[in-house]
């Protein structure tokens, strides 16, 4: 059966607990095959089947006492006012304390203290009841709940010593405490919760609101939702690039920063592909459309972004156990605590306490945010470099890579032919020779064509020269009329064919064919006679100047390259040996680059395959990782888990980096969040920590562990 997937927020959820609750409920509803709950960006994805509609999901949500919706363009930033009142309201109950080491003793009323404390305790405090009473009657508990019991435990005491006249035993200022300072860590918790999505809301506002379009003779604008597929958009110098499109004329450059991480701007000339979102430079550009709103490159890098930071991380399951536990755990130790000082001292009215100190301080919300803030620092600022993670298993498994293999044509190499070699026979200049072949090949899409138009390109003041009656031979080359003769450049077999004159040059050619070069004869007819050669071409795919450095940085990090080519072993082994690469593989079919990644993981290793073409895909899915390159097909990069935007092998580096901190990071977080509770509870059980100080230290567990995520921005390639 077809299935579909649903994002949207839920509201109320407190810590890894509500997660684990909001997800039960979700995957009880019939037909729901996947749920992941993420605590950091209060979201829900569910995958389930087509006739599964969004409303019975909402339900479910609702059911299990927390608020599902829509999810917003502009996520709400966190109200302080509720901090400021509670805090205000708290000032007469910690004044004594300030005051009375300076011997001065002063204490609001008792009933003045009781009307002070519950507005706080009812009025501010309701989210916690509200909250608590839905766990509770879904025989499950949270945060909430514990903080409401433990308050109230505190109110009541407080409020039972007033009403039997004992107004020097109250204990209204540790519920007035608690409360405001738990609303105090929330608030900061949440706006650096707000940090952490960032480069969402980056990358969002990249998208223009309005383009120039042309319609007729008038340019008008209109807003990005109306404008169509092959709309011709004009663009001026320092504006943003509203679509995705090809420039059909005007010469500029084009700030890419914010898409690719690339810093340098990039050329662009007539036929070259222009992105959304990017800045252009100095010139006035000319764009048909060719992609829009979700089609387009940067709703794709966002979509791509924020599917990473809404699934979850597999060590995340083993917080997802913990969590399902550690509420009814901790009212356990709570009663224990509460039963065992009352019995043995008979002091009840401390028992409470020390009982109110345990609920409060093992409040699991650093537990919750532990994973999730790491997973998305750690993929924001991937993306703002050029790396776009499409998954949290991708970023944790890539930190234990043992193998990283590559396929070499665009991937190690350029991917595409450049003429690096031009032997002349005779008097003709170089000049000449390209300005006959440039001709020859004008208008040609062949990639050699392509390569001899570039090599000519780079003429300062190159010849004019027309060619006439131009006739592609398939398979052989290309004929045409130079100022009244015959031109002809083609392959040896073709020269050949035509018993070319190749006077001495058949060991030039065999040296050049052994390097691995293809390659093209130039030859001219004379009158009545073969055709005789004119010159040599030999091209290559040109190794990427940052390959050596990209596998150099592998080694570094304890990481084995192998090479995966359908390229003869000749051409595979000079740049494996250039490159300095363990294992090169030649001579091999796309299914058999999966079979080798397979037989790699058979061993116990953790393999990455990189890779830009349709070719590749079975290997990008077989592996681990699958890492392609932004610069190659659709279907390479649907397929792999990680995309370098720029189609620079040395990001492959940075992504283990990136990896490798960011899981660092969580097995911090999860250490601070684990380690305030170990401590925390037994010294809070044995009466050292009062219920104030058990508050603030809980606001302080979560804070940490999200200022701690919140140093990968930091983070530098």
């Amino acid at each position: 059966m077809e299935t579909k997937q649903y994002t949207f927020a839920v509201e109320e959820m407190s810590c890894a607990s509500c997660v684990s609750r909001v997800e039960r409920a979700l995957q009880k509803v019939a037909g729901v095959k996947h749920v992941a709950v993420n605590l950091a960006t209060e979201k829900a994805t569910v995958e389930a089947d087509a006739n599964v509609s969004l409303q019975s999901l909402f339900d479910a949500v609702d059911d299990a006492g927390y608020h599902a919706s829509a999810i917003q363009d502009q996520p709400q930033q966190p109200s302080i006012k509720p901090v400021v009142i509670s805090a205000l309201l708290a000032v007469p109950f910690i004044l004594p304390m300030l005051l009375a080491p300076f011997g001065i003793h002063w204490m609001l009323s008792g009933y003045l203290q009781l009307i002070l404390a519950s507005i706080v305790q009812f009025v501010l405090g309701l989210k916690f009841y509200r909250s608590g009473f839905k766990a509770a009657k879904a025989l499950s508990g949270n945060m909430d709940l514990l903080v409401a019991i433990g308050t109230s435990a505190a109110y009541g005491l407080s409020l039972y010593q007033l009403l039997i006249g004992d107004d020097d035993h109250l204990y209204f200022e540790s519920s007035v405490i608690i409360i405001t300072l738990i609303l105090l860590g929330k608030w900061l918790e949440q706006r650096a919760k707000h940090q952490t999505t960032e480069a969402i809301e980056s990358l969002s506002k990249l998208r223009p609101k309005a383009a120039q379009v042309k319609r007729g003779e008038q340019i008008v604008s209109l807003p990005l939702d109306q404008v169509k597929l092959s709309d011709i958009v004009i663009i001026k110098p320092g504006e943003q690039i509203p679509v995705d499109g090809i420039i059909i004329e005007g010469i500029s450059s084009s700030d890419e920063s914010m898409l690719t991480g690339e810093s340098l701007p990039v050329n662009k000339k007539t036929g070259d592909t222009v992105t959304g979102g990017a800045i252009n430079g100095e010139g006035l550009l000319t764009v048909k459309t060719t992609a829009i709103a979700k089609d387009s490159t940067l709703a794709k890098i966002i979509k791509l972004v924020e599917a990473a930071q809404e699934k979850k991380a597999p060590i995340q399951r083993i917080v997802d156990r913990i969590s399902a536990i550690f509420v009814p755990t901790i009212l356990g130790i709570a009663l224990i605590t509460l039963l065992g000082y009352g019995i043995l001292t008979a002091n009840w009215q401390t028992a409470i306490l020390h009982a109110v100190a345990v609920l409060v301080i093992a409040c699991p919300c650093a537990l919750g945010l532990a994973t999730p803030t790491a997973i998305m620092v750690g993929t924001g600022v991937a993306a703002k470099h050029g790396i776009l993670i499409k998954d949290a298993e991708a970023l944790e498994t890539m930190h234990s890579l043992n193998y990283v293999a590559f396929d070499k044509t665009g991937t190690l190499t350029e991917g595409r032919p450049a003429l690096v070699e031009i032997d002349i026979l005779g008097d003709i200049t170089t000049d000449e020779i390209l300005s006959i072949a440039a001709a020859l090949q004008s208008g040609s899409e062949h990639p050699l064509a392509k390569a001899v138009l570039a090599k000519m390109a780079e003429i300062k003041d190159p010849q004019k020269v027309s060619a006439q009656n131009t006739t592609a031979v398939a398979g052989s080359g290309i004929l045409a009329t130079i100022n009244g003769s015959e031109y002809y450049l083609g392959s040896s077999r073709w020269m050949q064919q035509l018993q070319a004159q190749f006077i001495n040059m058949d060991e030039k050619a065999r040296e050049l064919s052994e390097k691995g070069y293809t390659i093209s004869w130039l030859a001219k007819q004379h009158s009545g006679d073969h055709p005789v050669v004119l010159a040599l071409f030999g091209f290559t795919d040109l190794i990427k100047p940052t390959a050596k450095m990209a596998i150099n940085q592998l080694h570094d990090l304890n990481v084995k390259t192998v090479m995966l080519t359908g390229d003869n072993q000749q051409a595979a082994d000079k740049v494996g040996r250039a490159l300095g690469i363990d294992t090169v593989i030649a001579d091999i079919s796309p299914q058999n680059k999966a079979k080798q990644i397979t037989q790699l993981q058979s061993t116990g290793a953790t393999v990455a395959m990189v890779g830009d073409g349709i070719n590749d895909a079975p290997a990008l899915a077989a592996a681990n990782i699958g890492i392609a390159m932004g610069t190659g097909t659709d279907v390479a990069m649907q397929t792999a888990s990680i995309t370098l935007m720029q189609g620079n092998p040395l990001l492959i580096a940075d992504a283990i980096d990136i990896s490798r901190r960011t899981y660092r990071k969580i097995k911090q977080n999860l250490f601070w969040a684990f380690i305030y509770n170990i401590i925390g509870i037994p010294l809070a059980a044995f009466g050292f920590l009062s219920p104030m100080l058990a508050g603030a230290l809980m606001a302080l567990s979560s804070l940490c562990v999200v200022t701690n995520a919140l140093l990968l921005k930091y983070w530098k390639r």
